[in-house]
């Protein structure tokens, strides 16, 4: 015996196998589980010193990240004496944001992580 509805007045209760019962009740979950939009986070690593045209390519992969929903995690690697310019390295991320195609939010502002500096966004 199991109970189906204990809101109702009086409650509802139906004579059934168990474990089949059990079965469909995951199964649905199964199912609609499979069915919810998975987001990725792709990553776009470069330096301070990344030449131009190796920054448009990126911008162009970015796009593209963009386009089909999945937020782009920005990676501004930083060796030696480019820790002291931290400024000048969160405001290349930020213009390479603002260069994209897509308008973008930010989900996480520019923040020192590891090795360089890490910037989360995601198109609006």
């Amino acid at each position: 015996m199991v109970e189906i509805n204990p809101n109702s007045n009086p409650p509802v209760c139906k004579l059934l196998d168990f474990g089949q019962y059990k079965y469909k009740i995951e199964k649905q979950q199964r199912k609609q589980k499979s069915k919810q939009k998975k987001i990725e986070i792709k990553g776009i690593r470069f330096t301070m010193r990344t030449d131009e045209h190796d920054l448009e390519f990126k911008r162009r992969q970015a796009d593209k990240f963009l386009e089909k929903g999945h937020k782009v995690k920005l990676e501004l690697a930083l060796k030696g004496r480019e820790y002291a310019h931290r400024n000048i390295a969160e405001k290349m991320l930020k213009d390479f944001a603002n260069s994209l195609e897509h308008p973008v939010k930010i989900d996480q502002e520019p923040k020192k992580q590891g090795l360089g500096i890490v910037m989360v966004i995601r198109a609006e």
